[in-house]
């Protein structure tokens, strides 16, 4: 496969999925502008590196991994807690759920250490399967599947409170 087919290829795919892209870096970055720019660096990135893979069948799980590591990368600059303002809570309100059980729940979440956070969102909210989550984490599947469980029960304690 030439090189201009799988750029064309990314480049849709991107297209088609760019509300899930920024919504997975803003759930890490907490802020609109940085998850904007997170996603920009990543298709950068990911454009200049497309060549190397080999599979068009895993954009996906490629492309959250380059998405991740940005954000973490991001993150790591930072080195600081952000807040999440209201607006930002109000942005992933679908207006099917009762907002402040929403809000509630992204507290929660955001009270999660980074790693449990990452398994939960990649599982839940970008319907990952448990071994996709662990490509893009780098980690194996019974490691993922340990968080999976330990983050869920923070998060029932949590919201329990």
């Amino acid at each position: 496969m030439g090189k201009c087919n799988i750029e064309k290829q990314f480049v849709d795919y991107v297209m088609e999925n760019k509300e899930n892209h920024y919504r997975l870096a803003l759930s890490y970055v907490k802020n609109v502008d940085d998850a904007l720019d997170v996603v920009q660096e990543s298709i950068y990135k990911a454009i200049s590196t497309v060549d190397t893979l080999k599979n068009p069948g895993y954009f996906k799980t490629w492309f959250y991994k380059i998405l991740v590591n940005t954000s973490l990368d991001l993150l790591r600059k930072r080195k600081k807690l952000v807040v999440v303002d209201d607006e930002v809570l109000l942005g992933f309100d679908s207006g099917t759920f009762d907002n402040c059980e929403d809000i509630d729940l992204q507290k929660a979440l955001d009270n999660l250490p980074v790693q449990y956070r990452s398994v939960v969102v990649l599982r839940f909210f970008e319907d990952l399967k448990i071994e996709e989550i662990a490509v893009v984490l780098d980690e194996n599947v019974n490691t993922i599947k340990t968080r999976l469980y330990k983050s869920l029960k923070m998060l029932r304690i949590e919201m329990n409170d």
